[in-house]
């Protein structure tokens, strides 16, 4: 069972990475009032969404404790991102301000991970 939540663990990295790394390249473009939201932050959001829920599940399964209010403001968060991307992702250009949100909401989901215990 380890081994199959550690793998979902790097696919759950994987997709922040993507989500993450689609908002910073477009860091300039967004002073330039020019940024949108990629396939990258798309599918990287989708695949947190997917293997946060798995892990959820497969900690449990193995009878580990899991913080569910932890884990509630975390999909709450990933909610939001999710929803501004998505409905967004066909526009030539998005607000300074909603893509700013992303990349900071992305942010703090990463800082709830790691410093909430």
């Amino acid at each position: 069972m380890d081994v199959l939540i550690n793998v979902f663990v790097a696919l759950h990295i994987i997709g922040i990475a993507s989500l993450l790394g689609g908002f910073l390249t477009q860091m300039t473009a967004m002073g330039e009032g020019t940024a949108r939201f990629n396939k990258a932050m798309l599918h990287g959001a989708l695949t947190m969404l997917v293997t946060g829920v798995a892990l959820v599940g497969l900690n449990q399964a193995d009878d580990q404790i899991v913080n569910n209010i932890k884990i509630g403001v975390k999909l709450a968060v990933l909610i939001v991102v999710l929803g501004l991307v998505y409905v967004k992702r066909d526009e030539e250009k998005v607000g300074k301000g909603m893509f700013a949100a992303v990349g900071a909401l992305t942010t703090a989901n990463i800082f709830i991970a790691t410093l909430w215990n």
